[in-house]
Parts: C-alpha cells; structure tokens; sequence
C-alpha cells in the first residue's frame, strides 16, 4: 500500500497543469510559431524582391555600358569628322590642282561617317528642318523670307546620336519673320 501512495504523490494531477492551461499554452505557441512564419516568408519574399531588382539593374548597367562605352571616344572622333569636312568646304571642287586631294578627303570622310554609323552614330545634318531644341543649339537668329519662320537657315556644326541618345547638339542659324513684315492673322486677333 505504501507504493501505490508514492505512485499517487508522484502524479497528482495540480491546478497548474490542468489539460486548458496546457492547450493554452500549445495555442499560444501556435499562434506565435505561425506569426514568426509569417514574418519569416515576408522577409523571405522581400529580399527575393531585392535580389532580382539589383539583378535587373545590374543587366541594365551593363546594357548601357555595352550601348555608350564609345561615347568619349566617338566624341574624340568628331572633331576629325569636322576638320575633314570643313577641308571639303574650302576647297573649290573646280580647281584641277586639289581635285585628288579632295577626292582623297571625300573617301576618308565618307570612310570614317560609315565607321560611325556602324557603331550606331548618326549624324544630323537639320538643314531646312524645324528647330528641335532638345537636337539643335540655336547660335544665331536671321530673317528669312524664302522659310517659315523657327526652321534651320544654316548648319555651322553636325549634331550626332549615339544609340539615340544626344551626344553632340547641331549648332545652327534659325529663320525669323522680318521685322517689316505684315502681321499675320493670329496677330491681329
């Protein structure tokens, strides 16, 4: 008899350990588990969110990179495309004496322009076009009767893109009305 007392002292059932306050505390451990694993996967999803920003970002980086990596060098070779064709300016195409020469002057343009354009540099040349401020620099302003006024009188330097981004402006002279000409109709009004 003395041992199933000492069994009955070893298990007695105490208020503490009720079988409410255990799923209690199992329901709150639950509750608790599950909001740790809810901040676990939105923790989760956000640096995947990241990682794939800083993925998209880097490819982008190096898509730029690869489309404007000759831009300072393309920008170094303008100048020469200038001086070449400001050689063919001043020149006279009738005089026999520099006729070679300036036929070995219009191949090597024509040779370095190709060059360019292959690297995806285009040339503007706006003669007789509307003034586009975000292509052309404005140098000068010049009546004109024989153009709509705000087009491109004179080119003094070709503008150029370089994958459709501006990397030189064209410096031209745009037309104006004269200033004794009669005012238009939307002036009158």
């Amino acid at each position: 008899m003395a041992d199933e007392q000492n069994l009955d002292n070893q298990n007695p059932e105490t208020p503490e350990h009720s079988e409410a306050d255990v799923a209690e505390d199992l329901a709150a451990r639950v509750q608790s588990l599950e909001e740790q694993l809810a901040a676990a996967q939105d923790q989760s999803l956000r640096v995947a969110a990241e990682l794939q920003n800083i993925r998209r970002r880097a490819e982008q980086d190096v898509e730029k990179a690869h489309k404007f990596a000759l831009e300072k060098f393309a920008g170094d070779l303008l100048a020469v495309a200038d001086s070449l064709e400001r050689g063919l300016e001043l020149s006279s195409p009738d005089d026999d004496a520099v006729k070679p020469m300036r036929e070995g002057v219009e191949l090597t343009l024509k040779l370095l322009l190709d060059t360019l354009a292959r690297h995806q540099l285009e040339q503007l040349d706006p003669h007789g076009e509307p003034f586009n401020p975000e292509h052309h620099q404005a140098m000068a302003m010049e009546e004109s009767t024989h153009v709509e006024p705000g087009s491109v009188l004179k080119v003094f330097q070709k503008g150029y893109l370089l994958n459709g981004r501006l990397l030189r402006p064209a410096m031209v002279v745009v037309s104006k009305a004269p200033a004794d000409a009669p005012p238009s109709i939307d002036e009158k009004a």
